[in-house]
């Protein structure tokens, strides 16, 4: 059992004054409830702290090596409350935002720079993972926010949605054999992790759209900057397109519909720096 604050409070008036009659009356507490405390942190120590007589109480050995430290100790408590306190008061302090490398190329430097400049007392960092890791990991309290991609529901969770996006085929536009959906020759270039992707290439061969060989990677601005640059057919987000002018979606080509969200902790709902961040990526 760990002392509390109060209990070594009690035990520096008590040391101070070496009469438990007078520090309860200091104290503005009764006399037993200040001896159920010292004996509350005595059995928490594992031994007595003090020898108790008529007239008054001494401090014993391990009660004179707890008192050179109890003023650090409380010391040291109240700087953590600060801390705590300003941390759920003002917009300062490090938090831990986390998203799909792709997520976080489209919207980090929509929101960051703002933020940061805004509050020079902020401190970011930035983790990249799956959509469904980063809210496991949002709910297990090693990241702050999460920016992810259809997330499902959480009661632990608040859950804000950003915006849509959209998941097809694209190439350059270039008629080339390998990346012509009808040449029978085409490369497809995908992330074969991502269920959008699984469910994009089953409706393709339901529509018809085929191709000869396929060249993966889970790094959809790699996919996008391969297929600018002519090297088949891929698949990935609008949004990512949206920064390569070349880019043409494949007609009649089967459409995912993705939804961005935001989410974190409902206890984190009122610490004004989450406050900031989450107001500052729905402007964004």
């Amino acid at each position: 059992m760990t002392p509390s604050p109060a209990e070594l409070h009690y035990f520096l008036e008590v040391a101070n004054t070496l009469n438990l009659s007078r520090a309860s009356e200091r104290l503005g507490i009764s006399q037993p409830s200040l001896s159920t405390a010292i004996k509350r942190l005595e059995a928490a120590l594992g031994t007595e702290l003090l020898i108790r007589q008529k007239r008054g109480v001494l401090l014993t050995q391990a009660g004179k090596q707890l008192l050179a430290h109890t003023k650090q100790l409380l010391q040291y408590w109240d700087d953590i409350k600060s801390k705590a306190l300003a941390s759920h008061q003002e917009v300062q302090g490090s938090f831990t935002i986390g998203c799909h490398p792709s997520v976080g190329q489209y919207y980090a430097s929509l929101f960051l720079p703002n933020l940061l400049t805004t509050f020079p007392k902020l401190e970011i960092h930035l983790l990249h993972d799956l959509s469904r890791k980063i809210v496991e990991r949002v709910i297990n309290l090693s990241i702050d926010v999460g920016i992810v991609i259809n997330p499902i529901k959480h009661p632990d969770l608040i859950i804000r949605k950003l915006r849509q996006d959209e998941i097809t085929l694209w190439n350059n536009g270039e008629k080339k054999q390998i990346s012509d959906p009808r040449s029978n020759e085409a490369i497809m270039i995908h992330a074969p992790s991502l269920a959008q992707t699984q469910w994009l290439l089953n409706r393709c061969k339901k529509l018809g759209i085929t191709y000869d060989r396929t060249l993966t990677t889970e790094n959809l601005e790699v996919i996008a900057d391969l297929t600018a640059n002519g090297c088949g057919i891929g698949i990935f987000p609008a949004s990512i397109a949206s920064k390569y002018p070349n880019l043409k979606p494949i007609p009649n080509a089967p459409i995912f519909k993705d939804e961005v969200f935001v989410v974190y902790r409902h206890e984190n709902r009122d610490i004004r720096a989450i406050q900031a961040i989450i107001d500052a990526i729905k402007k964004a």
